[in-house]
C-alpha cells in the first residue's frame, strides 16, 4: 500500500464545502499554483491528488491554498481519482468537479459544468470540447477522440461526446457509488461503464479547451495505453462481449474453413489434411 501525506492549506478551513474541485497532477509545478487560485474563485475547497511528483508541485499546490494529498509513487490517473474521491467524501459536498493540473481547462466553466449536477438533472456531467464543434481542438487529438468515443460508447452502453474529457461534475450519489479500477488514463472511459452498472445520469455541456502547451507523452504511445486499458474494460465489465465476439468468428472461420475442406474433397476425392486440421483447431479454441 502506497504511503499517503495529507495536508490542508489555506483553503481547507471553516464548515463541510458545497462545491470540492479535484485535481490530479503529476509533475506540474509550472501550472498547479494558477490552476488552483483560479478554481477556488468556484469551490469552497480544492484538492490537489499529487502522483508522485518529482518536482515541486505538492508544495506550490499546498501554498496556493489546496488539501494536498501525496502518492509517494505514480500510480496513474484512475489511482489518483480514487485517492481524491475518498478525501472528497469526508468533506460531504453537494457536488465535485474534476480537472487537468496542466491548465487546459477554463475555470470559468466549472460553473456550467456544475450545473446539472446542482439542479437535480444528471449524476455525472462530461465537459465536451465537441458539443459545439472543437474548432480550438488540433486535428490529431480530434481523430483519436473520436476514435476511443466511437468504441467506448459501443461497448458501454452509454453515449456522450467526448469520452476522453477530464472536466467532469459529479453528485453525492456518484461520488459514493464508483471506485475506479482502471490505473491509467482509461479511467474516463471507465465512468460509462460504472454509469451504466450503477444507473447513474449523464449528460454533457460544452467547453472550450486551451492546447498552448506540446503533449508531454507520444501521442502514439498514449493512444494506444487508453486502447489496451478500453479493451480491459470491456473484459472486466462486458465479459459476455469480450470473450462471445471473438469465439463467435473464431467458430464462423472454422465452420467456413471446414466447408471449404468438404467442397475439395467432393472435387478431388482427397482428404485436404492440412485444411482439416486448421478447421479443428479454430472450432476447439472457441
Amino acid at each position: 500500500m502506497a504511503e499517503m501525506e495529507e495536508n490542508r492549506g489555506a483553503g481547507g478551513g471553516g464548515g463541510p464545502p458545497r462545491i470540492v474541485a479535484v485535481i490530479p497532477a503529476y509533475n506540474e509545478e509550472r501550472f498547479i499554483g494558477s490552476v488552483v487560485l483560479n478554481a477556488q474563485k468556484h469551490a469552497d475547497a480544492v484538492i490537489v491528488v499529487d502522483d508522485g511528483s518529482t518536482d515541486a508541485t505538492a508544495e506550490i499546490a499546498r501554498a496556493a491554498g489546496a488539501i494536498v494529498v501525496q502518492h509517494d509513487r505514480n500510480r496513474g490517473k484512475g489511482m489518483a481519482f480514487n485517492t481524491g474521491f475518498r478525501k472528497a467524501r469526508e468533506l460531504h459536498p453537494d457536488a465535485i468537479v474534476t480537472l487537468d493540473g496542466d491548465g487546459q481547462h477554463l475555470t470559468e466553466e466549472m460553473p456550467s459544468v456544475l450545473t446539472p449536477v446542482l439542479a437535480g438533472e444528471a449524476d455525472i456531467v462530461v465537459g465536451s470540447r465537441y458539443l459545439d464543434g472543437g474548432g480550438r481542438v488540433p486535428r490529431y487529438r480530434i481523430w483519436g477522440h473520436r476514435v476511443f468515443t466511437s468504441l467506448t460508447n459501443l461497448v458501454s452502453g452509454v453515449r456522450v461526446t467526448d469520452s476522453q474529457s477530464g472536466f467532469r461534475a459529479f453528485s453525492p450519489r456518484a461520488l459514493e457509488a464508483i471506485t475506479f479500477s482502471s490505473s491509467g488514463f482509461s479511467v474516463e472511459s471507465e465512468m460509462q461503464f460504472l454509469a451504466h452498472e450503477h444507473d447513474l445520469r449523464m449528460a454533457e455541456v460544452p467547453i472550450t479547451a486551451d492546447y498552448a502547451e506540446r503533449p508531454k507523452r507520444p501521442v502514439v504511445a498514449h493512444g494506444l495505453t487508453v486502447l489496451n486499458g478500453v479493451l480491459r474494460l470491456v473484459g472486466q465489465y462486458r465479459p459476455l462481449l469480450f470473450f462471445g465476439v471473438p469465439g463467435m468468428v473464431l467458430l464462423l472461420v472454422g465452420l467456413g474453413w471446414g466447408a471449404w475442406v468438404v467442397k475439395i474433397y467432393q472435387s478431388t476425392q482427397q482428404l485436404a489434411v492440412g485444411y482439416t486440421l486448421i478447421s479443428v483447431l479454430l472450432v476447439i479454441l472457441v
